[in-house]
């Protein structure tokens, strides 16, 4: 295994179900003791109540929602606002402080200038066009499975095949060349995970300098990428400024390689940990489609999605206040046993399109149709492909990413 400078979380890997907790939940967002099961410490907050009460990092406190038809409420309700601008939004992190005030495309503002942004990609993330790109997604995934194969095991597989899959297809996508994908890759990490809000700040602005430079050489030398569609087509909105243009290139190719990487390096550990499932798959008992959907809902990586009260709301006998903070707790929305029957199973059988992985209401995941295409694919063909894949060093060895960020595994070695 290679270096990490990510501490490893003691983990509890009995795939039967997450660990116990009867302390109250003082702090959030909270490590996680098994990768693909939430915290132990969140164990009081699944008493049955769908709204509590935690404490973020600077002792601020806010609204805890885990019952999932609450959170489908409250998702699609526009008295909740993502202005992260906003002095009283709250922020899950210390490190995260210092970037309030940048604003955040898409996911950070509100109608009727959300609705305006996402018209504008909309076309681009059709099921339409995502279908049009799966045969180079499955060309991608077939290249680098040749690369694995060619040099042989063991292998690490986040480096090797989970991250350079969803990076080569956005960049294919977006008109940015793979070529600078370590520059990029690296920004990215830091301004997801810091380590502290210095490194933060600064992966921001280096990632915004060089998309700059990218949108300004496509003005005058265009490719066929989305950002140069978003560029010289004309929208009936206008044209679209600088500015807005780098925003939504950071949040696209941030948020278009980061969170499907880590599905399919977590699902792979998930499904090497549950062998009957894994073996149901095998066995052509159930398609990856459905296998992908029970994986959305029982890994939940983005945990923790944040809103602010832009007017009091009366809600599950409680009223939530103008100016206080909501983070949705993903992880236990998707584990709702009023919706999810013995939730903590991995479960083919079940329906679970109806989870919240990729949130709800108007900011819904853009890009939900290509993440499904990618992991589907990238699944399905690794297990072809590696029929005797397993893991190379014991689970409990296998560091994995800490509750302030995106879910995941730092890495995964394995071999066939």
């Amino acid at each position: 295994m290679t270096e990490s400078t990510t501490e490893p979380v003691r983990q509890d890997l009995d795939p039967t179900g997450p660990a116990t907790a009867s302390s109250p939940v003082t702090s959030f967002p909270q490590d996680r003791n098994c990768p693909y099961h939430p915290p132990a410490g969140y164990a009081p907050l699944r008493t049955g109540r769908p709204l509590s009460r935690i404490t973020l990092f600077d002792g601020r406190p806010v609204w805890a929602v885990t019952g999932h038809d609450l959170a489908r409420r409250l998702l699609a309700d526009p008295r909740l606002s993502t202005d992260r601008t906003h002095r009283d939004f709250p922020v899950m992190t210390e490190r995260l402080a210092n970037l309030q005030q940048r604003r955040v495309a898409l996911l950070g503002v509100d109608d009727p200038e959300h609705n305006t942004q996402r018209r504008m990609l909309i076309p681009s993330f059709s099921l339409k066009r995502i279908g049009g790109l799966r045969p180079r997604i499955q060309e991608t995934v077939d290249r680098l499975l040749d690369a694995m194969e060619r040099q042989g095991p063991p292998a690490e597989l986040v480096s090797a095949f989970a991250l350079p899959v969803p990076s080569m297809v956005i960049c294919a996508l977006l008109g940015v060349p793979y070529a600078d994908h370590d520059f990029f890759e690296e920004c990215s990490r830091r301004l997801l995970c810091g380590p502290g809000a210095a490194d933060v700040e600064r992966a921001r602005d280096e990632l915004e300098e060089y998309l700059g430079a990218l949108v300004d050489r496509k003005r005058t030398d265009p490719g066929d990428g989305l950002l140069d569609e978003l560029i010289h087509r004309d929208h009936p909105d206008g044209p679209i400024d600088r500015e807005q243009l780098i925003s939504f290139a950071v949040i696209l190719l941030v948020a278009g390689h980061e969170t499907t990487a880590n599905m399919i390096s977590l699902g792979t550990f998930t499904l090497l940990r549950h062998p009957e499932q894994l073996a149901a798959l095998r066995a052509g008992e159930t398609t990856t489609a459905v296998v992908v959907e029970e994986l959305l809902r029982f890994l939940s990586i983005a945990e923790g999605l944040q809103r602010l009260a832009a007017e009091d709301i009366d809600v599950a006998g409680v009223t939530i206040r103008k100016g206080e903070g909501v983070v949705f707790a993903t992880s236990l929305i998707n584990r709702d046993g009023d919706v999810f029957a013995q939730p903590e199973t991995l479960d083919w059988d079940r329906s679970a399109r109806h989870h919240l992985a990729f949130g709800f209401g108007i900011h819904q995941c853009l890009g939900q149709n290509l993440a499904r295409a990618e992991l589907d694919i990238a699944l399905r063909t690794l297990f072809e492909r590696l029929p005797d894949l397993r893991l190379a060093v014991p689970a409990q060895e296998i560091p994995h990413k800490p509750g302030d960020t995106i879910q995941g595994l730092v890495e995964l070695p394995v071999a066939w």
